[in-house]
């Protein structure tokens, strides 16, 4: 049994909030919005929010670099800036094709950007240089994950696909037809046994990634578009969010569904939920909205 609290709604985003990321504090995450904005909240003190970057476009992808305390965040249509967060300077850019970016992985020296345009973009952190372009669809690259066991990145596609590469080669490996429609999630299980997938058809998929990615399971998940999947810190749990409102709450080992989160129960998101962040902080969740809000979940598992 789970017993869910409604901490506290963070407002103050003038747009959507499409990106959630990690601070190199338990406490404190990022948000980024459609309004250009990111913000720096602190879960001990609701609703502080502390602006560390303003840029033109709507940003839908950031991620925080702990060793240099720098955050990579990319502004759709432009490019990289990577933020200072000791300073809240701007001390890097990096000029990218005009498109909207999904999503940005780091594994080692290199950043992995997913573009709008169906190309994975490769960047040498250090230099912020490019390393390799990857076109591999017509169609928009919506998701990424690392899995460094196997020594691949997988990446979703509007096309349908999930798409697997070497990650020191860059070759592809090998192509799943994997939903109905594009495929806007991705997450590999901590132990890297499973890649899990959600889609615009509301269909979780589970596929083993150490016997060829072959189906394991598949769920009717949520009534519209799977946005993402975040594990829980203990990795026993994982959260679905979705653009029918709600956040699901899914044992990790069995894959049953144990809670839902919603407006009618729980005071939830009015419009799509975009984003989640399982913290380490007190097993609070946190999630970004259409509404332009977000809410802060705390679980206790009874």
């Amino acid at each position: 049994m789970i017993k869910v609290e409604k901490i506290d709604t963070f407002t103050g985003h003038r747009d959507c909030v499409y990106a959630l990321e990690v601070s190199g504090e338990v406490n404190r995450f990022f948000s980024a919005a459609g309004d250009g904005f990111v913000v720096r909240w602190n879960l001990q003190k609701p609703d502080v929010g502390e602006l560390i970057a303003k840029v033109g476009h709507s940003v839908y992808s950031m991620k925080f670099l702990p060793e240099s305390n720098h955050l990579w965040l990319i502004e759709n249509f432009e490019g990289i800036h990577v933020i200072d967060i000791d300073t809240k300077q701007e001390i890097r850019t990096l000029k990218l094709a005009p498109t909207n970016y999904f999503d940005i992985q780091f594994y080692q020296n290199h950043a992995f950007i997913a573009g709008g345009d169906g190309v994975v973009s490769i960047i040498d952190i250090e230099s912020l240089s490019f390393v390799k372009h990857i076109k591999a669809s017509e169609m928009s690259v919506r998701c990424l994950a690392i899995n460094p066991v196997e020594r691949e990145f997988a990446a979703g596609f509007s096309d349908n696909t999930i798409k697997v590469f070497d990650l020191k080669s860059f070759e592809l490996k090998k192509v799943i037809e994997a939903h109905q429609n594009s495929v806007f999630t991705l997450k590999y299980s901590p132990d890297f046994k499973y890649l899990l997938s959600g889609s615009r058809d509301a269909r979780l998929k589970i596929w083993d990634s150490e016997n060829e990615y072959s189906l394991e399971k598949e769920i009717v998940a949520h009534t519209f578009a799977i946005n993402h999947i975040d594990f829980s810190p203990d990795h026993k749990y994982f959260a679905t969010c979705s653009m029918d409102k709600s956040v699901k709450i899914w044992d990790a080992e069995t894959f049953k569904l144990l809670k839902v989160i919603d407006r009618a129960r729980h005071a939830g998101h009015g419009t799509s939920v975009n984003k989640l962040l399982w913290t380490q902080y007190n097993n609070q969740i946190v999630s970004g909205s259409d509404d332009r809000t977000i809410s802060v979940w705390k679980l206790e598992f009874l």
